[in-house]
Order: C-alpha cells, then sequence, then structure tokens
C-alpha cells in the first residue's frame, strides 16, 4: 500500500500543471527560486539614478546588486541570461494600494481584511492582514510592480501601512517595512466619503451643525491622542533610566502611536481637495508630524504650498475622471506635470485596492503622454515613491548594494505592449505564471 499510494501521488505531481497545482493549494502565485548568483549580459540597462547603459551586465549575488556596467564581470558559476535585445529596469512601487488586504470587495467579505470597527485603530497593522496568497499579487507582480505600500482604509485613525516585496510565502517573507506610516484622515469640513470608501458617516449626521460639532470632537480626540502619546513615552522612559519608579502600565494604543507623534514614523494623510490638503499640512504643523498627502486629487492646485512646507504627494488620481463639472478633460492626466514643473515631491500610485494596481505602469505612461518626462514618468513608480518613504537607499534604481528587485522587458516598461521576460524579487528569480495565464491556459482552445 505505501509504495502504491507513493506511485499515485507521483502520478498526479507529475500530470498536475505548477500553476494548476499551486492554484488547487489556495494559491495562484508560484514562489520564487532560491537566491544565488546571476548575471543579465549585454542588456540596455536603465538605472534611473543615472546614465542609461547602451549594452552592459547587472550581476545580482545574495540578493543585492553586485555590479553593474558595460564592462562588469561575470563571476565563476553565475547563472547567465542573455540580455540581448532586452532592457533592465528597476522594479516599480505601488505606494498607494490595499494590495493582499482586499480580494474580493463585492460579494465576499470574507475576503476583505482593510478597515476595523471604530474610529481610531492605529495600533491595527495592514502587516497582519495581508493575505500573501491573493491573486492580485501575482498578477501585479508580472507587470514589473516589485513592491508595495498597503495601507488600511476607515475612521480617522485606520491603522499602519506596511511595505512589502511581492514575493513570498508568508508576511514575514515578504516584509521590507513592517511599520512604514499611520493612516490618518481628517474629519471633512463637509458632505462626502474618502476614498476606498472609508472616511466617515457624515451623509447620517442630521444637519450641518451636528456634522461641525462631531469633526471637533473628532479632532480634539486626535490631538488628545497624539499628546498622550509622547506623554507616555516620556514616562516609559523615565522608568527606563529609573526602575526605583512605579511601573507605568502598558497601552498598546499609544505606543502604536509614539513613532508618529514624534516625528519620527510618517503619517499618510488621506486628502483629495485642495482644502482638505491645506488642513492636513497645518495639522501636521501643529502637531509637528512628518506627513505626505495620499490621494492628492488637487495637489496642484496648492503646489506653493506643497513646496514651501516640502510635503511629498502619493498621487493616486491620474487616471480617475473629473470631478468638476467644468474640470477639462485632462485635468488629472496632468497633474503630476504640474507639480513637477513646480518642485513638488511626488510618486504616481494606482490608488486601487488590489486588483488594477497592476495599471500602475500605464498610469506613469498616461502622465507621461500629458506633459511629464518620460524619464520623471520612470522615477515617479520607481526611486522617488522609494525617497519619499525613507527607503531610497535600499530600492528605486539600479545601482550597486541595492535590493535586487529588477525587471527585464522586452520594450519600454510603461507601454502596455511589453512584455516581462525575467523578474527577479530579493534576488530570487520569479516566475511568470499568475491567475491570468492561468485562465488564458486553461480557456484559450474553448471553442
Amino acid at each position: 500500500m505505501p509504495r502504491i499510494y507513493t506511485s499515485t501521488a507521483a502520478l498526479l505531481a507529475a500530470v498536475l500543471a505548477p500553476a494548476a497545482l499551486s492554484a488547487q493549494l489556495g494559491s495562484y502565485n508560484p514562489p520564487p527560486g532560491p537566491q544565488g548568483t546571476f548575471a543579465i549580459r549585454g542588456a540596455r540597462i536603465v538605472t534611473v539614478s543615472g546614465p542609461e547603459i547602451a549594452s552592459g551586465t547587472v550581476v545580482i549575488s545574495g540578493g543585492k546588486i553586485a555590479a553593474v556596467g558595460a564592462d562588469a564581470a561575470v563571476p565563476s558559476g553565475a547563472t547567465v541570461i542573455d540580455g540581448a535585445g532586452l532592457t533592465v529596469y528597476p522594479g516599480m512601487m505601488d505606494a498607494g494600494t490595499s494590495l493582499g488586504l482586499s480580494e474580493i470587495p463585492q460579494g465576499a467579505p470574507a475576503t476583505v481584511d482593510a478597515s476595523e470597527v471604530g474610529t481610531f485603530n492605529p495600533n491595527a497593522q495592514a502587516y497582519y492582514g495581508v493575505n500573501p496568497q491573493s491573486a492580485h499579487i501575482g498578477v501585479t507582480r508580472v507587470v514589473g510592480i516589485t513592491h508595495v505600500l498597503t495601507r488600511p482604509s476607515g475612521g480617522v485613525i485606520a491603522g499602519q501601512a506596511a511595505l512589502l516585496n511581492l514575493a513570498g510565502s508568508t508576511v514575514p517573507e515578504m516584509n521590507l517595512v513592517q511599520r512604514a506610516g499611520l493612516v490618518i484622515e481628517l474629519p471633512r469640513s463637509g458632505f462626502g466619503g474618502g476614498r476606498f470608501g472609508g472616511g466617515f458617516a457624515f451623509q447620517t449626521a442630521g444637519n450641518q451643525q451636528d456634522v461641525a460639532r462631531t469633526r471637533t470632537r473628532q479632532l480634539d480626540s486626535l490631538r488628545a491622542m497624539l499628546r498622550d502619546a509622547d506623554a507616555y513615552q516620556n514616562v516609559q522612559d523615565a522608568y527606563a533610566k529609573d526602575r526605583s519608579l512605579p511601573r507605568p502600565k502598558q497601552d498598546v494604543v499609544l505606543a502604536s502611536l509614539v513613532a508618529a507623534a514624534r516625528g519620527q514614523m510618517p503619517v499618510l494623510f488621506i486628502a483629495d481637495r485642495a482644502a482638505d490638503i491645506r488642513e492636513a499640512i497645518a495639522f501636521a504643523d501643529e502637531m509637528k508630524l512628518k506627513p505626505i498627502i495620499v490621494g492628492g486629487r488637487d495637489a496642484w492646485q496648492v503646489a506653493s504650498l506643497l513646496k514651501q512646507k516640502d510635503v511629498p504627494v502619493l498621487l493616486s488620481s491620474v487616471m480617475d475622471l473629473p470631478s468638476r463639472e467644468d474640470d477639462p478633460y485632462d485635468v488629472n492626466f496632468g497633474a503630476p506635470s504640474k507639480l513637477a514643473a513646480a518642485g513638488v515631491r511626488f510618486a504616481i500610485t494606482s490608488g486601487d485596492q488590489g486588483a488594477e494596481a497592476r495599471n500602475l505602469p500605464y498610469t506613469a505612461g498616461m502622465a507621461a503622454a500629458f506633459g511629464l518626462s518620460k524619464a520623471d514618468a520612470l522615477k515617479s513608480v520607481t526611486l522617488w515613491p522609494a525617497q519619499i518613504l525613507g527607503i531610497g537607499s535600499r530600492l528605486g534604481s539600479i545601482e550597486v548594494g541595492k535590493v535586487a528587485n529588477l525587471v527585464v522587458t522586452d520594450g519600454d516598461l510603461l507601454e502596455a505592449r511589453t512584455q516581462t521576460k525575467h523578474l527577479f524579487i530579493d534576488g530570487r528569480p520569479v516566475p511568470l505564471e499568475s491567475k491570468h495565464t492561468d485562465l488564458n491556459d486553461r480557456f484559450k482552445d474553448r471553442p
């Protein structure tokens, strides 16, 4: 019997294609291969941070970029990839998504873990809610998006965003920065919800006075929590220096706010309207926070203020329709070029919960078609989001010592017809199969 069982299992393993087998086990994302030494030779190299190399070699070793250049030597024993006719780019980053937290938003609530009950949830971390087997991950990474900032939504304090690689069987394997930023959406001085369906249920408020009172109360509560967090840490620090003092109580909510309250962690303010952006900047000034604007639909209208305060924007509305009746049709397409001209630091994001994050390169391409230079469009999805989130020394360009998140294509990275030929995340070769390729293989010959 044991031999029969073994033979049957071997037969099944041989018959089932790897993608189909992984799908049956609950994941469409084939795992990456092991780290090793690889050399992509004879390829065009777009470093992003420096001049392009018409024909050169990129060497990957131990998960890092070990060498890059026209004459970079290929180490003995390296796996060599012929790069003739191909281009090597740094992997892109989507810094405005909830990828992995929301699988099927409509019709399958059990697959959505993007928000918590309540208005103030600073201790809710996206890191603990991400599903590494999300079908969106495989579909997103094959276009060259190798890492994302995924964030929760809802309430005044939604929780903490996480920076993750899009490869790995567990969240710790994917992790780049577990606590990358605190997500806050200030109560709005008017009606309407926030992006992703978050924000506040002002629609149920009885009248404008009720709305104003609710808003004031929530802002006061937010200020109090941030000040309490700073005081909480002062007490903890005092006890650490002098153990003769009474032992202070632990508070996971206040403890989770300390880094943001002291300006050591970015605060991601969800704001689209110009008035909301101005208010977020004023609030950050008042509380001495480190703000980043997320959404930023009207950021170009307050570009001088953003530049003056050096507040970066994670722009999520490039592909949106105009929000006002008298706006020109291309008001959002052209917003990145206006921010660039004003000297505002920004990154283009998908602004999507997960399913459409794969459109990020084409969103940047659209910005390039409406005034943003091609070089800046590429930086807006590679180096600039990494710099805004404090990981520019690790990701975003092809430089020796950086994490080997690389994509090798047969054309321009931001063109829809371009195909990915090789993909490396954390120096690991990533299979290019996904739910889309699996479905295509199953049904392409159906009459």
